[in-house]
């Protein structure tokens, strides 16, 4: 690869080499250089610091004069479903009727609805629409992503989605991380039989996953009306045993207890957390558990936003993501994620830079290697749009501010 400088930027921002999320008010200051210059080399963030620094006889062959612009790292996207088959628009006219998430479910919509169609989608075709959800998530900043499973239910259409994320691994150069979420929900067969098909997961599809190397981690629903607390519990010690560590979609619906749950089993992160009451706030903040907040699902279902502003009064690790899906959050665009917490969260645009950057990297146990402006890290980078200022990210909600995309090094147009 090439060496590249970035000169003449207007502001270098995100620079840490931490190890840990950043917490409370220390999410609020993202370090930055003004009028700072950032040198790549081999895919890697060689040398940055103030232009008057730099040492104008050893200059890289390629320069990209960045006046005016902002550099920051690249966005990390902790939760997504990025892998389904079709869509769900004729539910999003139901909710428009007033029709409920758990009303639509009970109907065979929601989960269920995903699920049939993958299964009837070949592994080629379902590979192909991803890798174009994949590409549209880097060009708009995304260069860290996880993606999970879900969306199967059976023993072969999970796999089969799990055998897609790892060819995405294969072919993009993004970081991608895989989750094995069988237990989204309860297929019909198994309305009346639960352990039945936790029994499915277990002995079934965990040693397979196993064998074929195809998931990094495990998920469970933990929600009244899906999976209890001591169901996801038995789920994810079984993953566990395997070598996956633990995730938790978490207080969406209601106070179940699920951030609890996912402390005790020591969870990567907890993320949804719509419904939090003091409990839940209080065990999450003395844990290295990250809370992953999800606000274009609740804007997408009308749901309250997550309670970020006491999450971080609190002292809790946050991260933000896209919840990408077919069913309450049809995008990847997390500059609009970060409007979303901004507007509708009021986190202010540092505290959002942070939590969608190196916090997600934190999600996914990738910042020794992106998420934040230090050497040696890979350049994982946006080059923004002139703007006037980082506040003009989030407030211009809108608009594409991000004019290119360097995944280790390499741009997109």
């Amino acid at each position: 690869m090439s060496s590249q400088l970035l000169l003449n930027i207007k502001s270098l921002a995100g620079i840490y080499n931490a190890t840990k999320a950043i917490r409370g008010k220390s999410l609020s200051a993202l370090h930055s250089i003004s009028e700072a210059y950032l040198i790549i080399e081999g895919g890697e963030i060689a040398a940055f610091g103030e232009m008057k620094d730099l040492d104008r006889k050893k200059l890289p062959s390629a320069i990209i004069d960045a006046s005016g612009r902002i550099v920051l790292p690249a966005w990390c996207d902790s939760h997504t479903h990025l892998v389904y088959a079709g869509n769900r628009e004729e539910e999003f006219v139901d909710k428009i009727k007033g029709l409920t998430y758990a009303e639509i479910a009970a109907r065979g919509g929601g989960i269920l609805n995903s699920a049939r169609r993958l299964e009837e989608m070949p592994e080629d075709q379902l590979f192909n629409d991803s890798y174009k959800r994949l590409q549209e998530a880097a060009t708009l900043g995304t260069a860290s992503i996880e993606i999970k499973s879900g969306y199967g239910l059976t023993v072969e259409s999970e796999l089969k989605m799990l055998r897609v994320i790892k060819k995405l691994k294969e072919k993009s150069s993004l970081n991608i991380r895989s989750t094995f979420l069988g237990a989204h929900t309860f297929p019909v067969e198994y309305a009346s039989d639960h352990e039945g098909y936790i029994q499915l997961i277990i002995k079934e599809m965990l040693p397979v996953i196993a064998r074929e190397k195809l998931a990094d981690y495990i998920d469970v629903f933990c929600e009244n009306g899906f999976f209890s607390n001591e169901e996801t519990e038995e789920i994810c010690k079984a993953g566990m045993r395997y070598g996956l560590k633990p995730k938790i979609h978490a207080n969406q619906l209601s106070s179940s207890g699920a951030v609890e749950t996912g402390i005790k089993l020591n969870a990567v992160s907890v993320d949804h957390l719509e419904v939090m009451d003091k409990g839940a706030i209080h065990a999450l903040s003395g844990s290295e558990t990250i809370g992953t907040l999800l606000p274009s699902a609740a804007f997408f279902l009308r749901m309250p936003y997550q309670p970020a502003r006491k999450l971080i009064n609190k002292d809790c690790a946050i991260a933000l993501a896209s919840d990408c899906n077919p069913g309450s959050s049809p995008g990847l665009n997390m500059n609009f994620v970060v409007s979303l917490a901004c507007i509708g969260m009021k986190m202010l645009p540092e505290e959002a830079v942070n939590a969608a950057t190196f916090n997600g990297a934190c999600a996914m146990e990738l910042q020794q290697r992106t998420g934040s402006i230090a050497p040696g890290k890979r350049a994982d980078l946006i080059l923004t749009k002139p703007v006037s200022s980082l506040a003009g990210l989030p407030y211009s909600f809108s608009s594409n501010l991000v004019d290119k995309t360097f995944i280790k090094g390499e741009y997109l147009h």
